[in-house]
């Protein structure tokens, strides 16, 4: 279970991260780029944790599908970037998709 929360916590990490990318301006300002790096580095130090229990490509299955939708979630609300009903209906499939794997897949220990 630790594994779990060591990956959603890595998760949200590396989507703060990412959001101080956009937010750092090319790397001209300072504190967003402090944060960008804080949250990376502990964000991937977060992640090789959960490796240790988790196999590595259910992991990043659930890294990489996760933070595609909060990133685009953070995109719409805070950096007021369009969301259309395509890009809607895809974030949707990656959430099923990472359910799918997480209840069904005999590979995720439970």
């Amino acid at each position: 279970m630790m594994a779990y929360v060591f990956l959603i916590v890595a998760i949200v990490l590396e989507v703060v991260a990412t959001s101080a990318l956009q937010a750092s301006q090319q790397f001209t300002r300072p504190l967003p780029v402090t944060i960008m790096l804080a949250g990376y580095g502990t964000s991937f130090y977060l992640l090789s944790l959960a490796l240790m229990t988790l196999p590595v490509g259910i992991a990043y299955a659930i890294w990489s599908g996760l933070g595609i939708v909060l990133i685009s979630l953070v995109g719409f609300v805070w950096f007021k970037q369009a969301l259309d009903a395509p890009a809607v209906l895809g974030l949707g499939l990656i959430v099923a998709g990472v359910i799918v794997v997480n209840v069904f897949s005999k590979s995720v220990p439970h």
